[in-house]
């Protein structure tokens, strides 16, 4: 059986059936593929039948396009026209390879909604390590403690060639980030007419292998650490968040302190995780959000539908461009759309289900995370009466010259409000992201947070 067959049988697999065999890594024969009819990330290596999604050649390389001295990165594809342009008139048309989100936006906001669709560029790549360590997973790497951790996992992507829902997120959540990295970003959430409200952010990222004091026998059950520093509005400049992330968060519950800069002092902060709320959001996103999805997935039955093609947010480098201003950007229900670029794409299709007895504000989430750099591209969330409550959506680059997948932007859409929340802004800041940012596990501790939030 070829193995694009053999996922699609693993649809049928869900949280609640994994045995001890749905646990093992794949056999050598089959991680023997990536490479060959697979990328060394696990997408098809080949293009679809009809040509509009082609066949994988290695990404982008570093040296795509122009980079300025604040890091800011030029578009690849300048002079890329739309093909088609997706609006309430005619998505109908297109509605197959259109997410349930993505409908109800075009009913809601039809007049100004639209989604121009661009060729397909599969640009996704990252370091040779990264592509060993995902090879090396596939045969060693399975998952304990009911799924809810990893054993004998390295780097990133703990299942290229995953056989049911549970490892595409976990494929998410362990997803090569750059390492390590700074950036200072800003989060909008604007009013239902428009009106800003920003925050920025001064983030610190350091996945678990990349900290300067790293022992591998040591924090074996850390993912990565990562600080949140509120520089803007004034009310709020100072406060910090640290999370310390563990990998299974059943064993060890996620480690997050708070530095309240008014009072000075630094408390524990258990609510930043599952359905708390997000940091200076106005309620608008949960912890989990963040990122599109984080976190233990233990709260949640995972069944992996299979995989299909839709349009989903790529290349978006417009986004990033510094002649933007975030006014720009910001619009009334949405962000300008007419900045937007969508491409056709394979995606892992993943339905997420709250447990009998567990508590969540989402009773359902419906996930479509992108083949080639297993980010979650779509993700629609339901609330306990079954309505759709909360779309997201995630607009891809390649940030060629560290060769690092991410977003330029998240959006999350709440239909019942008819607000939204932007995170990820760069256009107005003074630099872009620092993938050469160093820090060691002091750096990410509880005592550092008061020096960081200095004011």
């Amino acid at each position: 059986m070829s193995p694009i067959r053999s996922w699609l049988r693993a649809g049928a697999f869900s949280l609640t059936a994994l045995s001890a065999a749905t646990l093992a890594a794949v056999p050598a024969d089959e991680a023997a593929q990536l490479g060959k009819n697979l990328t060394p990330m696990g997408a098809e290596m080949a293009g679809n039948a009809d040509g509009s999604i082609p066949a994988w050649t290695g990404g982008l390389p570093k040296n795509a396009a122009p980079v300025d001295a604040k890091g800011f990165l030029s578009d690849p594809f300048p002079n890329d026209k739309p093909l088609f342009t997706i609006t309430k008139d005619n998505y109908a048309k297109y509605q197959d390879k259109l997410t349930p989100g993505q409908v109800e936006m075009f009913k809601r906001y039809g007049d100004s909604y639209v989604m121009p669709v661009f060729q397909t560029r599969r640009t996704a790549t990252v370091p040779d390590a990264v592509f060993a360590a995902a090879k090396k997973n596939a045969t060693t790497t399975t998952m304990v403690t009911g799924g809810n951790g990893l054993t004998n996992f390295d780097t990133a992507v703990p299942f290229p060639i995953p056989r049911n829902g549970l490892e595409v997120i976990w494929n998410h959540i362990t997803r090569y980030r750059g390492g390590s990295f700074s950036r200072q970003i800003v989060q909008a959430t604007p009013q239902a007419d428009g009106t800003p409200s920003l925050v920025t952010f001064e983030d610190h990222f350091t996945f678990r292998t990349n900290l300067k004091d790293y022992k591998p026998d040591e924090n074996t059950n850390l993912l990565f650490c990562f600080t949140q520093q509120v520089v803007q509005p004034a009310r709020l400049a100072g406060s910090v968040l640290l999370v310390r992330e563990p990998i299974d968060q059943v064993e060890e519950p996620r480690q997050a302190w708070m530095y309240n800069a008014g009072q000075r002092r630094v408390r524990r902060a258990p609510q930043v995780a599952y359905d708390g709320p997000g940091v200076a959001t106005d309620g608008l996103r949960t912890s989990d959000n963040y990122d599109m999805y984080n976190g233990s997935p233990d709260r949640y039955d995972w069944k992996l539908i299979g995989k299909k093609e839709i349009y989903i947010p790529y290349n978006s480098y417009r986004l990033t461009s510094t002649k933007l201003k975030y006014s720009d950007i910001l619009k009334a229900g949405h962000i300008n759309q007419n900045l937007a670029r969508y491409e056709l794409h394979r995606v892992w299709e993943v339905e997420a289900t709250l447990k009998t007895g567990q508590r969540h504000i989402y009773a359902k989430r419906h996930f479509f995370i992108d083949e080639d750099t297993w980010q979650a591209a779509e993700i629609d969330h339901y609330d306990g009466r079954g309505l759709l409550w909360r779309v997201a959506e995630a607009h891809a680059m390649q940030m060629y010259d560290y060769q690092v997948p991410y977003y330029a932007l998240e959006t999350l859409y709440d239909l019942q409000s008819g607000r939204y929340l932007a995170l990820g802004l760069t256009n107005q800041e003074k630099h872009f992201y620092n993938f050469n940012f160093q820090a060691s596990n002091a750096d990410y501790s509880p005592a550092a947070l008061r020096n960081m939030g200095v004011r």
